[in-house]
């Protein structure tokens, strides 16, 4: 499975710690396993992977994750 990210996305992952962006890669790299659940209000199949205090909301493309926003739990849905 090939993973995307978005410009919002790399953005927030170079400015973490190098524990925090090892933990978010595992869980991005094990999608579909993790806590997963659809997004409600999003018709396109838009999901969200929680790790820790953080989100990482992202759509499946055929073969393709596409990773949309990364944030902590408070901001990301705004």
């Amino acid at each position: 499975m090939n993973i995307t990210y978005s410009k919002q996305a790399a953005k927030i992952i170079d400015g973490m710690d190098v524990p925090t962006k090892q933990r978010i890669k595992l869980g991005v790299e094990g999608i579909p396993n993790g806590d997963i659940k659809p997004l409600e209000g999003y018709s396109d199949g838009t999901y969200r992977l929680r790790i820790g205090k953080f989100r990482i909301v992202f759509v499946i493309d055929g073969d393709t994750v596409v990773v949309r926003k990364i944030g902590s739990r408070g901001d990301i849905y705004k």
